[in-house]
């Protein structure tokens, strides 16, 4: 990318400098697929265990803190990967803002306040009686209308919403799922439970389709059951959340609430309210319940939202005869922070997850731009991008797919690294850390599946191991990392990963238990599948649909 001598000068004062031109500083380049071809294993030979190792003990040490989402630690991350790319030659591409290498954009943080229900004069709290999940339509004091529907379900042979206006109200229903008297579930006609029981979501979701305004699930049949049934609510709503900013008006919100706050919304005892259960069962079908919900409820659940600046981290190395089309290269840089209620170890470096993608990504940013310099750069162009906000959500790299710096459409594929140089469970039994969990190669392009294996196969030899590539994993990790927010555009992509060990989101995921030669070798295997697809003939195809 071509700046304008203002433009450079401008730059050069706010320390970003700006990326020399092939006229000074580049050779003219080969578009040659058989001689770049050749000259791949020089370049890949660049990433080293010793360079991981560098910038690792750097990048996952206490100073970071953690690298948590718009905190002071992963700030200070990138502006180290900003740098990195800048003193290796890559250009920033963002044309937006004050630092080419960044491309900002703000997350919403937030918490819970001040949260009550007012049933006449008794007063049931927040974090105590009840706990909220999802978004608050009652930022402030509001009298609500109570009713009452039964266990809440709405199934084609079982449906408490029949005859039954909820527009606008507060539904109440207890948790679970009825059984019939011979004690088989009376929406699957077993023994098994249905996702009515067990999933909240059906619920919610059916609440919502009626038009309530919240659905508050009785939980446990009492007070020391309730407390032990919300213990991971109440450490979950105790602590801050992030996302993209709402929008419009707030629904799905959830509220578990105990039997002694169930039953005096509904205006019976909790005894009469559990045997609601028995007359079901006795029944087996919906059955009316003589309740009459208390008329004077009020609920706030204050919800406090403050702006969270943030910014993936691009680096850019123009192609050459295909240039304007993309090759985009990701793993995310932030991690999880500081935990200060904990004992010893407060900090979670995150070396593995996923500093080991961080430095990886600059391995391989370095390597291309020393291929550049020397007349062997890519022909399409590659963008490396560490990405905030995956432990969030995946919020980085969604960000990225709905505001991309270079057209989807140009995006020829993604490669992602996300914790590598470690071993799993299953393969620490054995003690073998010669391999990577390859996931959604195949998924959009068999192409890509193809060159990952040919290139492994040439270049690397590691054991490919495609068990969490399987649809019916129940892992689901196709969808839990940064490379899903370009799959579901229809982009291939491929996935390297080492597997979750003891250390997962743990303060003791510190850089002393990284295997670098491991790393290196994944490293090395991402940089020539990624040298393979910026540099063949043809764009990859696309001939599969498995989004």
């Amino acid at each position: 990318m071509k700046h304008s001598l203002y433009g450079c000068l401008l730059l050069a004062a706010l320390g970003f400098g700006c990326a020399k031109t092939p006229a000074t500083s580049e050779k003219s380049p080969i578009t040659d697929a058989a001689k770049l071809r050749a000259a791949a294993p020089k370049y890949a030979a660049t990433v080293t265990a010793a360079d991981l190792s560098k910038h690792l003990h750097i990048l996952a040490s206490d100073a970071y803190e953690g690298r948590n989402t718009g905190e002071k630690g992963q700030k200070m991350a990138a502006e180290y990967i900003a740098r990195e790319f800048r003193e290796d030659g890559l250009q920033g591409p963002v044309q937006q803002g004050t630092n080419p290498y960044y491309q900002t954009f703000d997350l919403e943080k937030s918490l819970w306040g001040e949260g009550y229900m007012t049933v006449g004069k008794e007063k049931y709290l927040m974090m105590q009686d009840f706990f909220v999940t999802g978004s608050s339509p009652f930022q402030t004091e509001q009298a609500v209308e109570v009713v009452f529907a039964g266990y809440g379900i709405d199934a084609p042979n079982y449906s408490d919403y029949a005859n039954l206006d909820v527009k606008g109200k507060v539904v109440v229903v207890l948790a679970g799922e009825p059984k019939g008297a011979a004690g088989k579930y009376l929406i699957s006609g077993t023994e098994k439970a249905s996702d009515w029981g067990s999933d909240y979501r059906t619920k919610r979701n059916a609440a919502m389709q009626q038009g309530a305004k919240a659905v508050l699930i009785v939980t446990g049949t009492n007070p020391g059951e309730f407390n032990s049934l919300t213990q991971r609510y109440k450490a979950h709503a105790s602590r801050p959340s992030i996302g993209f900013k709402s929008k419009g008006e707030q629904t799905g919100t959830v509220i578990y609430v105990s039997p002694v706050a169930g039953a005096a919304l509904l205006g019976t005892t909790t005894d009469k309210l559990f045997d609601y259960g028995k007359m079901v069962a006795q029944a087996g079908k919906p059955t009316a319940a003589a309740f009459k919900p208390a008329q004077d409820v009020k609920i706030k659940t204050e919800r406090i939202t403050s702006l969270l600046p943030t910014e993936n981290v691009l680096g850019f190395v123009e192609g050459s005869d295909k240039k304007d089309e993309i090759v985009v290269v990701t793993a995310h840089y932030d991690h999880v922070g500081i935990d200060s209620t904990l004992q010893g170890d407060q900090i979670f470096n995150g070396a593995n997850d996923d500093g080991s993608g961080t430095v990886a990504i600059l391995e391989l940013a370095e390597a291309f731009a020393q291929a550049k310099k020397e007349g062997y750069g890519p022909r399409r162009s590659i963008l490396f991008m560490t990405v905030t906000a995956e432990e969030k959500g995946l919020l980085g790299s969604a960000y990225y797919s709905e505001n991309p710096v270079f057209p989807l459409e140009n995006t020829v594929a993604n490669v992602n690294i996300d914790m590598i140089g470690r071993m799993d469970y299953q393969y620490e039994k054995r003690n073998d850390s010669n391999y990577i969990y390859v996931i959604g190669a195949d998924k959009l392009s068999s192409e890509l599946h193809r060159i990952n294996e040919e290139v492994n196969q040439k270049y690397v030899n590691l054991k490919l191991d495609y068990t969490y590539n399987d649809e019916n994993d129940p892992n689901r990790f196709y969808y839990r990392s940064d490379h899903y927010n370009f799959a579901k555009h229809g982009i291939p992509v491929v996935f390297y990963f080492n597997g979750v060990h003891a250390d997962y989101h743990q303060p003791s995921d510190e850089v002393d238990k990284m295997l670098f030669d491991s790393a290196e070798k994944v490293a090395r295997l991402a940089f020539h599948v990624t040298w393979e697809l910026a540099n063949r003939d043809n764009r990859i195809v696309v001939d599969s649909n498995k989004k």
